[in-house]
Protein backbone atom coordinates (compact mmCIF):
# COMPACT_ATOMS: atom_id res chain seq x y z
CA UNK A 1 0.00 0.00 0.00
CA UNK A 2 1.78 2.82 -0.85
CA UNK A 3 0.38 7.08 -0.84
CA UNK A 4 1.73 9.71 -3.70
CA UNK A 5 -0.71 12.29 -1.99
CA UNK A 6 1.39 14.77 0.39
CA UNK A 7 -0.78 16.29 2.82
CA UNK A 8 -0.30 19.82 3.85
CA UNK A 9 -29.66 14.20 -38.47
CA UNK A 10 -31.74 12.47 -38.42
CA UNK A 11 -28.60 13.88 -40.22
CA UNK A 12 -29.05 17.93 -40.93
CA UNK A 13 -30.10 17.92 -44.44
CA UNK A 14 -27.42 21.17 -45.14
CA UNK A 15 -24.09 19.34 -43.59
CA UNK A 16 -22.11 16.92 -45.76
CA UNK A 17 -23.20 13.26 -45.75
CA UNK A 18 -21.61 10.20 -46.16
CA UNK A 19 -23.94 7.79 -46.31
CA UNK A 20 -23.24 3.72 -46.24
CA UNK A 21 -25.95 1.55 -46.36
CA UNK A 22 -25.27 -1.50 -44.64
CA UNK A 23 -27.15 -4.47 -43.04
CA UNK A 24 -26.75 -5.33 -39.24
CA UNK A 25 -25.69 -8.99 -38.66
CA UNK A 26 -28.37 -11.11 -38.43
CA UNK A 27 -27.43 -14.12 -36.61
CA UNK A 28 -24.58 -15.42 -34.15
CA UNK A 29 -22.05 -16.61 -36.75
CA UNK A 30 -22.07 -13.03 -38.77
CA UNK A 31 -21.03 -12.24 -35.48
CA UNK A 32 -18.28 -14.73 -34.17
CA UNK A 33 -16.19 -14.91 -37.32
CA UNK A 34 -14.09 -11.58 -37.37
CA UNK A 35 -14.62 -11.26 -33.85
CA UNK A 36 -13.46 -15.02 -32.38
CA UNK A 37 -10.22 -14.21 -34.79
CA UNK A 38 -9.65 -10.98 -32.66
CA UNK A 39 -9.62 -13.17 -29.65
CA UNK A 40 -6.83 -14.76 -28.30
CA UNK A 41 -6.06 -18.29 -29.21
CA UNK A 42 -6.38 -19.93 -26.08
CA UNK A 43 -10.36 -18.77 -25.99
CA UNK A 44 -11.69 -21.55 -27.35
CA UNK A 45 -9.72 -24.36 -25.48
CA UNK A 46 -9.92 -22.85 -21.92
CA UNK A 47 -13.32 -21.85 -20.21
CA UNK A 48 -14.58 -19.99 -18.28
CA UNK A 49 -11.55 -17.21 -19.11
CA UNK A 50 -11.17 -13.84 -18.60
CA UNK A 51 -10.53 -12.48 -22.40
CA UNK A 52 -10.93 -8.63 -22.37
CA UNK A 53 -8.75 -7.43 -19.33
CA UNK A 54 -9.57 -5.83 -15.96
CA UNK A 55 -10.41 -2.32 -15.16
CA UNK A 56 -11.42 0.14 -12.74
CA UNK A 57 -13.02 3.66 -12.64
CA UNK A 58 -14.54 6.69 -11.36
CA UNK A 59 -12.36 6.61 -7.89
CA UNK A 60 -13.86 8.19 -5.25
CA UNK A 61 -12.57 8.50 -1.46
CA UNK A 62 -14.15 5.35 -0.06
CA UNK A 63 -14.36 3.32 -3.05
CA UNK A 64 -13.99 2.70 -6.83
CA UNK A 65 -16.06 0.59 -9.95
CA UNK A 66 -14.38 -2.34 -11.00
CA UNK A 67 -15.24 -4.06 -14.32
CA UNK A 68 -14.53 -7.44 -16.21
CA UNK A 69 -15.92 -9.56 -18.81
CA UNK A 70 -15.83 -13.83 -17.92
CA UNK A 71 -16.13 -15.85 -21.11
CA UNK A 72 -17.83 -18.71 -19.73
CA UNK A 73 -18.08 -20.74 -22.95
CA UNK A 74 -16.08 -20.60 -26.10
CA UNK A 75 -19.38 -19.53 -27.93
CA UNK A 76 -20.31 -16.68 -25.54
CA UNK A 77 -18.27 -14.11 -27.34
CA UNK A 78 -19.47 -10.47 -27.15
CA UNK A 79 -22.72 -10.00 -29.16
CA UNK A 80 -23.57 -13.50 -29.57
CA UNK A 81 -25.92 -13.60 -26.63
CA UNK A 82 -25.08 -16.91 -25.40
CA UNK A 83 -23.28 -18.43 -22.31
CA UNK A 84 -24.69 -19.56 -19.39
CA UNK A 85 -25.19 -17.36 -16.01
CA UNK A 86 -21.92 -17.78 -14.26
CA UNK A 87 -21.18 -16.50 -11.39
CA UNK A 88 -17.83 -13.70 -10.59
CA UNK A 89 -16.66 -12.86 -7.21
CA UNK A 90 -13.99 -9.82 -6.90
CA UNK A 91 -11.02 -9.72 -4.21
CA UNK A 92 -9.30 -6.18 -3.42
CA UNK A 93 -6.32 -6.30 -1.39
CA UNK A 94 -3.57 -3.70 -0.53
CA UNK A 95 -1.21 -5.91 -2.04
CA UNK A 96 -0.20 -7.67 -5.70
CA UNK A 97 0.16 -10.95 -3.50
CA UNK A 98 -3.44 -10.82 -2.33
CA UNK A 99 -2.15 -11.25 1.38
CA UNK A 100 -4.16 -8.29 2.77
CA UNK A 101 -7.48 -9.15 1.26
CA UNK A 102 -10.37 -5.48 2.36
CA UNK A 103 -12.84 -6.81 0.32
CA UNK A 104 -14.49 -9.62 -1.46
CA UNK A 105 -17.75 -10.51 -2.93
CA UNK A 106 -19.16 -11.95 -5.46
CA UNK A 107 -22.23 -12.00 -8.55
CA UNK A 108 -23.37 -13.53 -11.32
CA UNK A 109 -22.41 -12.15 -15.21
CA UNK A 110 -25.75 -13.48 -17.27
CA UNK A 111 -25.94 -12.96 -21.13
CA UNK A 112 -28.62 -9.84 -20.20
CA UNK A 113 -25.33 -8.02 -19.61
CA UNK A 114 -22.96 -9.65 -22.08
CA UNK A 115 -21.68 -11.72 -19.36
CA UNK A 116 -19.81 -8.09 -18.30
CA UNK A 117 -19.12 -7.53 -14.47
CA UNK A 118 -19.09 -4.68 -12.26
CA UNK A 119 -18.48 -4.11 -8.71
CA UNK A 120 -18.67 -0.69 -6.66
CA UNK A 121 -16.68 -1.37 -3.93
CA UNK A 122 -17.12 1.03 -1.22
CA UNK A 123 -15.59 1.31 2.51
CA UNK A 124 -11.99 1.75 1.08
CA UNK A 125 -9.11 3.80 2.54
CA UNK A 126 -8.74 7.49 0.35
CA UNK A 127 -5.67 7.88 -1.39
CA UNK A 128 -4.38 4.46 -1.27
CA UNK A 129 -3.21 1.91 -3.91
CA UNK A 130 -5.50 -1.53 -4.29
CA UNK A 131 -5.17 -4.54 -6.22
CA UNK A 132 -8.16 -6.52 -7.37
CA UNK A 133 -9.03 -9.48 -9.23
CA UNK A 134 -11.89 -11.78 -10.64
CA UNK A 135 -12.29 -15.23 -10.22
CA UNK A 136 -14.87 -17.58 -11.97
CA UNK A 137 -15.05 -21.70 -11.89
CA UNK A 138 -11.80 -21.34 -10.64
CA UNK A 139 -10.10 -19.63 -12.67
CA UNK A 140 -8.30 -16.30 -11.85
CA UNK A 141 -8.15 -12.89 -14.00
CA UNK A 142 -5.15 -10.91 -14.15
CA UNK A 143 -4.73 -8.79 -11.24
CA UNK A 144 -5.29 -4.61 -11.86
CA UNK A 145 -3.76 -1.71 -9.86
CA UNK A 146 -6.46 0.84 -8.84
CA UNK A 147 -6.49 4.04 -6.78
CA UNK A 148 -8.96 5.84 -4.62
CA UNK A 149 -9.56 9.44 -4.75
CA UNK A 150 -8.13 11.47 -1.58
CA UNK A 151 -10.55 12.42 0.92
CA UNK A 152 -12.76 15.41 0.26
CA UNK A 153 -11.42 18.07 2.75
CA UNK A 154 -7.87 16.74 2.26
CA UNK A 155 -4.88 19.19 1.59
CA UNK A 156 -3.43 17.80 -1.47
CA UNK A 157 0.04 18.96 -2.94
CA UNK A 158 -0.15 16.95 -6.72
CA UNK A 159 -2.49 15.02 -8.56
CA UNK A 160 -1.42 13.55 -12.05
CA UNK A 161 -3.80 12.18 -14.76
CA UNK A 162 -3.09 10.80 -18.43
CA UNK A 163 -5.66 12.46 -20.92
CA UNK A 164 -6.42 10.58 -24.25
CA UNK A 165 -9.21 10.65 -26.86
CA UNK A 166 -10.08 8.96 -30.38
CA UNK A 167 -8.55 5.82 -30.88
CA UNK A 168 -9.81 4.82 -33.97
CA UNK A 169 -8.80 0.50 -34.05
CA UNK A 170 -8.20 0.28 -37.95
CA UNK A 171 -5.70 3.90 -37.98
CA UNK A 172 -3.08 1.84 -36.29
CA UNK A 173 -2.13 0.66 -32.97
CA UNK A 174 -2.73 2.14 -29.23
CA UNK A 175 0.33 2.55 -28.38
CA UNK A 176 -0.37 5.47 -26.52
CA UNK A 177 -2.18 3.63 -23.76
CA UNK A 178 1.24 1.34 -23.83
CA UNK A 179 3.39 4.35 -22.38
CA UNK A 180 0.90 5.81 -20.37
CA UNK A 181 0.70 2.51 -18.77
CA UNK A 182 4.72 2.22 -18.22
CA UNK A 183 4.46 5.34 -16.19
CA UNK A 184 2.93 4.29 -13.11
CA UNK A 185 2.64 7.78 -11.37
CA UNK A 186 -0.78 8.25 -12.49
CA UNK A 187 -3.71 8.60 -10.30
CA UNK A 188 -6.17 7.96 -13.24
CA UNK A 189 -6.62 8.90 -16.78
CA UNK A 190 -9.21 10.65 -18.93
CA UNK A 191 -10.80 9.60 -21.92
CA UNK A 192 -12.32 12.36 -23.55
CA UNK A 193 -14.54 10.45 -26.32
CA UNK A 194 -14.29 8.43 -28.76
CA UNK A 195 -13.11 5.76 -27.65
CA UNK A 196 -14.46 3.33 -30.34
CA UNK A 197 -15.67 4.04 -33.94
CA UNK A 198 -19.01 2.78 -35.09
CA UNK A 199 -17.92 2.71 -38.82
CA UNK A 200 -17.52 -0.26 -41.24
CA UNK A 201 -14.28 -1.29 -42.51
CA UNK A 202 -12.36 0.98 -44.09
CA UNK A 203 -14.70 4.02 -44.00
CA UNK A 204 -12.93 6.36 -41.80
CA UNK A 205 -9.55 7.68 -41.06
CA UNK A 206 -7.27 5.08 -42.44
CA UNK A 207 -5.06 7.01 -44.80
CA UNK A 208 -5.90 4.44 -47.30
CA UNK A 209 -4.54 1.12 -45.29
CA UNK A 210 -6.51 -0.67 -42.66
CA UNK A 211 -3.86 -0.95 -40.41
CA UNK A 212 -6.07 -4.04 -38.61
CA UNK A 213 -9.57 -4.87 -39.65
CA UNK A 214 -12.34 -3.58 -37.48
CA UNK A 215 -15.07 -6.13 -35.86
CA UNK A 216 -17.91 -6.39 -37.40
CA UNK A 217 -16.53 -5.32 -40.77
CA UNK A 218 -20.05 -3.31 -41.19
CA UNK A 219 -21.44 -0.30 -39.40
CA UNK A 220 -22.59 -0.81 -36.22
CA UNK A 221 -26.48 -0.56 -35.50
CA UNK A 222 -27.55 -2.83 -33.07
CA UNK A 223 -26.51 -3.95 -29.45
CA UNK A 224 -25.25 -7.07 -30.66
CA UNK A 225 -22.99 -4.93 -33.35
CA UNK A 226 -21.84 -2.19 -30.31
CA UNK A 227 -21.12 -5.03 -27.76
CA UNK A 228 -18.84 -6.97 -30.58
CA UNK A 229 -17.41 -3.39 -31.06
CA UNK A 230 -16.56 -3.02 -27.10
CA UNK A 231 -15.19 -6.25 -26.93
CA UNK A 232 -12.62 -6.20 -29.95
CA UNK A 233 -11.16 -3.16 -28.22
CA UNK A 234 -10.76 -4.53 -24.91
CA UNK A 235 -8.84 -7.45 -26.01
CA UNK A 236 -6.06 -4.66 -26.96
CA UNK A 237 -2.74 -5.58 -25.01
CA UNK A 238 -1.83 -2.07 -24.73
CA UNK A 239 -5.40 -1.32 -23.64
CA UNK A 240 -5.27 -3.42 -21.40
CA UNK A 241 -2.54 -2.94 -19.80
CA UNK A 242 -3.50 0.89 -19.40
CA UNK A 243 -6.88 -0.51 -17.75
CA UNK A 244 -4.83 -2.77 -15.34
CA UNK A 245 -2.58 0.21 -13.89
CA UNK A 246 -4.94 2.92 -12.91
CA UNK A 247 -8.68 4.15 -12.67
CA UNK A 248 -10.37 5.71 -15.70
CA UNK A 249 -12.45 8.58 -15.75
CA UNK A 250 -14.42 8.29 -19.23
CA UNK A 251 -17.07 10.28 -21.26
CA UNK A 252 -18.21 9.82 -24.94
CA UNK A 253 -18.21 12.25 -27.77
CA UNK A 254 -20.28 11.56 -30.86
CA UNK A 255 -18.84 7.87 -32.18
CA UNK A 256 -19.26 6.06 -29.27
CA UNK A 257 -23.16 6.21 -31.07
CA UNK A 258 -22.31 7.86 -34.89
CA UNK A 259 -20.99 10.49 -36.78
CA UNK A 260 -22.07 13.98 -35.33
CA UNK A 261 -24.59 13.09 -33.38
CA UNK A 262 -27.22 15.11 -31.75
CA UNK A 263 -30.22 14.64 -29.52
CA UNK A 264 -32.55 13.49 -32.14
CA UNK A 265 -30.13 11.67 -34.48
CA UNK A 266 -26.64 11.90 -36.62
CA UNK A 267 -24.90 12.70 -39.47
CA UNK A 268 -24.30 8.98 -40.07
CA UNK A 269 -27.49 7.59 -39.53
CA UNK A 270 -30.20 7.09 -41.78
CA UNK A 271 -33.73 6.52 -40.25
CA UNK A 272 -35.60 3.74 -42.06
CA UNK A 273 -32.72 2.13 -43.63
CA UNK A 274 -30.79 2.14 -40.24
CA UNK A 275 -34.03 1.83 -37.83
CA UNK A 276 -34.89 4.42 -35.46
CA UNK A 277 -32.73 6.67 -33.97
CA UNK A 278 -33.91 6.15 -30.54
CA UNK A 279 -33.01 2.51 -31.27
CA UNK A 280 -29.29 3.20 -32.19
CA UNK A 281 -29.05 5.03 -29.43
CA UNK A 282 -30.44 3.18 -26.41
CA UNK A 283 -28.22 0.17 -27.98
CA UNK A 284 -25.00 2.41 -28.09
CA UNK A 285 -25.65 3.87 -24.41
CA UNK A 286 -26.34 0.22 -23.32
CA UNK A 287 -23.21 -1.59 -24.60
CA UNK A 288 -21.19 1.63 -23.35
CA UNK A 289 -22.43 1.43 -20.06
CA UNK A 290 -21.69 -2.49 -19.84
CA UNK A 291 -18.17 -2.06 -21.46
CA UNK A 292 -16.99 0.70 -19.39
CA UNK A 293 -16.23 1.23 -15.80
CA UNK A 294 -18.76 4.47 -15.79
CA UNK A 295 -21.06 4.79 -13.21
CA UNK A 296 -24.10 6.27 -15.17
CA UNK A 297 -24.86 9.54 -13.68
CA UNK A 298 -28.08 11.80 -14.35
CA UNK A 299 -30.66 10.18 -16.77
CA UNK A 300 -28.41 8.15 -17.68
CA UNK A 301 -25.79 9.92 -19.33
CA UNK A 302 -22.23 10.20 -18.73
CA UNK A 303 -22.32 14.28 -16.47
CA UNK A 304 -21.29 13.65 -13.36
CA UNK A 305 -18.65 14.94 -11.10
CA UNK A 306 -15.84 13.75 -8.83
CA UNK A 307 -13.84 15.51 -5.66
CA UNK A 308 -10.37 15.07 -5.48
CA UNK A 309 -9.47 16.60 -2.10
CA UNK A 310 -9.02 20.24 -1.94
CA UNK A 311 -6.69 20.50 -4.91
CA UNK A 312 -9.49 19.92 -8.00
CA UNK A 313 -12.49 19.14 -8.72
CA UNK A 314 -13.38 17.78 -12.04
CA UNK A 315 -16.93 18.34 -14.03
CA UNK A 316 -17.60 15.59 -17.06
CA UNK A 317 -20.05 16.67 -19.69
CA UNK A 318 -22.19 14.78 -22.15
CA UNK A 319 -22.46 17.07 -25.33
CA UNK A 320 -24.38 14.47 -27.29
CA UNK A 321 -27.41 13.49 -25.46
CA UNK A 322 -29.03 16.93 -25.17
CA UNK A 323 -27.57 18.98 -27.27
CA UNK A 324 -29.68 20.85 -30.74
CA UNK A 325 -28.83 19.87 -34.47
CA UNK A 326 -25.97 20.99 -36.17
CA UNK A 327 -26.42 24.09 -38.42
CA UNK A 328 -24.68 25.26 -41.67
CA UNK A 329 -21.81 27.04 -41.66
CA UNK A 330 -22.21 30.67 -42.04
CA UNK A 331 -25.80 30.21 -40.46
CA UNK A 332 -26.91 32.95 -38.03
CA UNK A 333 -28.48 30.26 -36.19
CA UNK A 334 -25.40 29.29 -34.27
CA UNK A 335 -26.43 31.74 -32.15
CA UNK A 336 -29.86 31.47 -31.29
CA UNK A 337 -30.85 31.60 -27.44
CA UNK A 338 -32.99 28.38 -27.98
CA UNK A 339 -30.52 26.21 -29.41
CA UNK A 340 -27.79 24.36 -26.72
CA UNK A 341 -25.15 22.39 -26.88
CA UNK A 342 -25.28 21.28 -22.96
CA UNK A 343 -29.18 21.46 -22.72
CA UNK A 344 -30.56 23.65 -19.86
CA UNK A 345 -30.35 21.35 -16.50
CA UNK A 346 -26.75 20.05 -17.54
CA UNK A 347 -25.36 23.33 -18.31
CA UNK A 348 -27.38 25.05 -15.01
CA UNK A 349 -25.63 21.93 -13.61
CA UNK A 350 -22.40 23.10 -13.99
CA UNK A 351 -22.26 26.40 -13.83
CA UNK A 352 -23.81 25.14 -10.08
CA UNK A 353 -20.88 23.28 -9.20
CA UNK A 354 -18.12 25.84 -10.64
CA UNK A 355 -19.78 28.50 -8.38
CA UNK A 356 -20.29 26.37 -5.50
CA UNK A 357 -16.80 24.63 -5.75
CA UNK A 358 -14.06 25.50 -2.74
CA UNK A 359 -11.28 23.47 -4.63
CA UNK A 360 -8.06 25.19 -5.66
CA UNK A 361 -8.69 24.39 -9.66
CA UNK A 362 -12.04 23.62 -11.73
CA UNK A 363 -11.43 20.85 -14.34
CA UNK A 364 -14.32 20.53 -16.81
CA UNK A 365 -14.27 17.68 -19.06
CA UNK A 366 -15.11 18.31 -22.44
CA UNK A 367 -15.74 16.06 -25.52
CA UNK A 368 -15.38 19.36 -28.04
CA UNK A 369 -13.64 22.43 -28.53
CA UNK A 370 -14.88 25.40 -26.11
CA UNK A 371 -12.63 27.57 -27.59
CA UNK A 372 -13.05 29.94 -30.40
CA UNK A 373 -11.72 28.60 -34.12
CA UNK A 374 -11.99 30.68 -36.86
CA UNK A 375 -9.92 29.33 -39.91
CA UNK A 376 -9.48 32.29 -41.65
CA UNK A 377 -7.58 32.86 -45.12
CA UNK A 378 -5.82 29.33 -44.97
CA UNK A 379 -4.87 28.37 -48.78
CA UNK A 380 -7.58 26.08 -50.98
CA UNK A 381 -4.75 22.94 -50.27
CA UNK A 382 -5.04 23.18 -46.82
CA UNK A 383 -8.68 24.33 -46.22
CA UNK A 384 -10.20 21.42 -47.84
CA UNK A 385 -8.54 18.53 -45.84
CA UNK A 386 -8.79 20.65 -42.79
CA UNK A 387 -12.72 21.31 -43.92
CA UNK A 388 -12.85 17.20 -44.28
CA UNK A 389 -11.05 16.54 -40.70
CA UNK A 390 -13.43 18.45 -39.45
CA UNK A 391 -16.80 17.47 -41.10
CA UNK A 392 -17.32 20.64 -42.14
CA UNK A 393 -18.01 22.20 -45.91
CA UNK A 394 -14.98 22.09 -47.93
CA UNK A 395 -15.73 25.35 -49.81
CA UNK A 396 -14.68 28.11 -47.37
CA UNK A 397 -15.90 28.47 -43.61
CA UNK A 398 -15.07 30.16 -40.41
CA UNK A 399 -16.31 27.86 -37.63
CA UNK A 400 -16.86 24.60 -36.83
CA UNK A 401 -20.91 24.23 -35.78
CA UNK A 402 -20.20 20.63 -34.21
CA UNK A 403 -18.36 22.67 -31.35
CA UNK A 404 -19.26 24.93 -28.99
CA UNK A 405 -18.57 27.53 -32.18
CA UNK A 406 -22.09 26.29 -33.24
CA UNK A 407 -23.47 26.74 -30.04
CA UNK A 408 -22.09 30.52 -29.18
CA UNK A 409 -25.05 31.12 -26.64
CA UNK A 410 -24.49 28.29 -24.29
CA UNK A 411 -20.95 29.48 -24.12
CA UNK A 412 -21.83 32.85 -23.64
CA UNK A 413 -23.86 32.32 -20.63
CA UNK A 414 -21.27 30.07 -19.37
CA UNK A 415 -17.82 32.47 -20.01
CA UNK A 416 -19.97 35.19 -18.07
CA UNK A 417 -20.70 33.33 -15.28
CA UNK A 418 -17.38 32.41 -14.64
CA UNK A 419 -16.76 36.06 -14.91
CA UNK A 420 -19.21 37.70 -13.35
CA UNK A 421 -18.82 35.23 -9.94
CA UNK A 422 -14.63 35.60 -10.36
CA UNK A 423 -14.61 32.07 -10.43
CA UNK A 424 -10.72 31.29 -10.74
CA UNK A 425 -8.56 28.56 -12.50
CA UNK A 426 -11.26 26.58 -15.15
CA UNK A 427 -9.24 24.56 -16.86
CA UNK A 428 -11.06 22.80 -19.97
CA UNK A 429 -9.65 19.58 -20.83
CA UNK A 430 -10.78 18.29 -24.41
CA UNK A 431 -10.52 15.92 -27.17
CA UNK A 432 -12.48 15.32 -30.70
CA UNK A 433 -10.62 17.44 -33.20
CA UNK A 434 -7.74 15.15 -33.43
CA UNK A 435 -4.58 18.20 -33.11
CA UNK A 436 -3.26 19.05 -29.76
CA UNK A 437 -3.92 22.90 -28.96
CA UNK A 438 -3.05 25.21 -25.95
CA UNK A 439 -5.79 27.86 -25.39
CA UNK A 440 -6.60 30.72 -23.69
CA UNK A 441 -10.52 31.15 -23.45
CA UNK A 442 -11.41 34.56 -24.02
CA UNK A 443 -15.02 36.35 -23.39
CA UNK A 444 -14.79 38.24 -26.92
CA UNK A 445 -12.46 36.51 -29.29
CA UNK A 446 -12.51 39.39 -31.82
CA UNK A 447 -11.07 41.90 -29.36
CA UNK A 448 -8.58 39.52 -27.38
CA UNK A 449 -6.47 40.10 -25.92
CA UNK A 450 -7.44 43.31 -24.87
CA UNK A 451 -10.70 41.57 -23.37
CA UNK A 452 -10.52 38.77 -20.78
CA UNK A 453 -10.13 35.36 -20.57
CA UNK A 454 -12.28 33.35 -18.47
CA UNK A 455 -10.56 30.06 -18.46
CA UNK A 456 -8.07 28.03 -20.37
CA UNK A 457 -8.26 24.60 -22.19
CA UNK A 458 -5.81 21.66 -23.19
CA UNK A 459 -6.85 19.56 -25.95
CA UNK A 460 -5.22 16.24 -26.62
CA UNK A 461 -4.72 14.58 -30.10
CA UNK A 462 -5.72 11.80 -31.53
CA UNK A 463 -4.94 7.93 -30.44
CA UNK A 464 -4.98 7.29 -33.58
CA UNK A 465 -7.27 8.80 -36.05
CA UNK A 466 -6.61 11.05 -38.93
CA UNK A 467 -5.27 13.91 -38.87
CA UNK A 468 -4.12 16.81 -41.60
CA UNK A 469 -0.88 15.15 -42.55
CA UNK A 470 -2.61 11.69 -42.43
CA UNK A 471 -5.86 13.20 -44.89
CA UNK A 472 -3.14 15.45 -47.32
CA UNK A 473 -0.52 12.43 -47.09
CA UNK A 474 2.48 13.92 -46.76
CA UNK A 475 5.49 13.58 -44.10
CA UNK A 476 4.50 14.81 -40.53
CA UNK A 477 5.35 18.23 -39.53
CA UNK A 478 4.68 19.15 -43.16
CA UNK A 479 0.89 20.88 -42.35
CA UNK A 480 1.62 22.23 -39.36
CA UNK A 481 4.52 23.79 -40.60
CA UNK A 482 2.18 25.84 -42.51
CA UNK A 483 -1.29 25.61 -40.97
CA UNK A 484 -0.42 26.78 -37.16
CA UNK A 485 0.79 30.10 -37.98
CA UNK A 486 -2.43 30.97 -40.09
CA UNK A 487 -4.48 29.55 -37.61
CA UNK A 488 -2.63 31.48 -34.76
CA UNK A 489 -2.89 34.63 -36.52
CA UNK A 490 -6.51 34.38 -36.76
CA UNK A 491 -7.38 33.14 -33.23
CA UNK A 492 -5.17 35.06 -31.21
CA UNK A 493 -5.72 33.14 -27.97
CA UNK A 494 -4.39 29.93 -29.24
CA UNK A 495 -0.43 29.66 -27.65
CA UNK A 496 0.20 26.60 -29.51
CA UNK A 497 -1.38 24.08 -32.51
CA UNK A 498 -0.39 20.93 -33.68
CA UNK A 499 -2.16 19.23 -36.70
CA UNK A 500 -0.20 16.62 -37.44
CA UNK A 501 1.18 13.84 -34.74
CA UNK A 502 -0.82 10.95 -32.44
CA UNK A 503 -0.31 10.58 -28.58
CA UNK A 504 -1.39 12.03 -25.14
CA UNK A 505 -1.09 14.56 -22.25
CA UNK A 506 -0.36 14.24 -18.86
CA UNK A 507 -1.97 16.84 -16.91
CA UNK A 508 -0.07 17.87 -13.78
CA UNK A 509 -1.52 20.19 -10.65
CA UNK A 510 -0.40 21.72 -8.12
CA UNK A 511 -1.56 24.55 -5.53
CA UNK A 512 0.25 26.87 -7.86
CA UNK A 513 0.01 25.76 -11.72
CA UNK A 514 -1.90 22.98 -13.99
CA UNK A 515 0.85 21.66 -16.87
CA UNK A 516 0.21 19.92 -19.89
CA UNK A 517 2.50 17.86 -21.08
CA UNK A 518 1.80 16.76 -24.65
CA UNK A 519 3.42 13.29 -25.96
CA UNK A 520 3.63 12.28 -29.51
CA UNK A 521 4.14 8.57 -30.67
CA UNK A 522 6.79 7.65 -33.53
CA UNK A 523 4.68 5.93 -35.64
CA UNK A 524 0.91 5.29 -35.16
CA UNK A 525 0.66 2.61 -37.43
CA UNK A 526 3.74 0.71 -35.52
CA UNK A 527 2.88 -1.40 -32.89
CA UNK A 528 6.24 -0.90 -31.08
CA UNK A 529 5.68 2.90 -31.30
CA UNK A 530 8.14 5.39 -29.21
CA UNK A 531 6.56 8.21 -27.83
CA UNK A 532 8.59 11.70 -27.00
CA UNK A 533 7.25 15.00 -25.25
CA UNK A 534 6.74 17.68 -27.80
CA UNK A 535 5.58 20.36 -26.00
CA UNK A 536 4.30 21.55 -22.32
CA UNK A 537 2.12 24.55 -21.36
CA UNK A 538 0.26 25.29 -18.26
CA UNK A 539 -1.62 27.78 -16.33
CA UNK A 540 -0.27 29.45 -13.30
CA UNK A 541 -3.09 30.60 -10.64
CA UNK A 542 -5.24 33.18 -10.59
CA UNK A 543 -4.13 34.13 -14.47
CA UNK A 544 -6.75 32.28 -16.51
CA UNK A 545 -4.24 31.98 -19.24
CA UNK A 546 -2.09 29.48 -20.67
CA UNK A 547 1.81 30.39 -20.88
CA UNK A 548 4.55 27.81 -22.71
CA UNK A 549 7.21 26.24 -20.30
CA UNK A 550 9.96 24.45 -21.32
CA UNK A 551 10.01 21.02 -19.48
CA UNK A 552 7.90 17.71 -18.98
CA UNK A 553 7.15 17.61 -14.92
Amino acid sequence: MTSRYRTSQSANPLAPRRRTVVKAAAATAVLAGPLAAALPARAAAETPAFLHGVASGDPLPDGVLLWTRVTPTAAAIPGSGLGPDTEVSWTVATDKAFTNVVAKGSTKATAATDHTVKADIRGLAPATDYWFRFSADGTDSPAGRTRTAPAADASVAGLRFGVVSCANWEAGYFASYRHLAARGDLDAWLHLGDYIYEYGTGEYGTRGTVVRQTAPTHEILTLADYRTRHGQHKTDADLQALHAKAPVIAIWDDHEIANDSWSGGAENHTEGTEGTWAARQAAAKQAYFEWMPVRPAIAGTTYRRLRFGKLVDLSLLDLRSFRSQQVSVGNGDVDDPNRTLTGRAQLDWLKAGLKSSDTTWRLVGNSVMISPFAIGSLSADLLKPLAKLLGLPQEGLALNTDQWDGYTDDRRELLAHLRSNAIRNTVFLTGDIHMAWANDVPVDAGTYPLSASAATEFVITSVTSDNLDDIVKVPEGSVSAIAAPIIKAANRHVHWVDTDRHGYGVLDITADRAQMDYYALSDKTKQNATASWARSYRTRSGTQKVERTYDPV
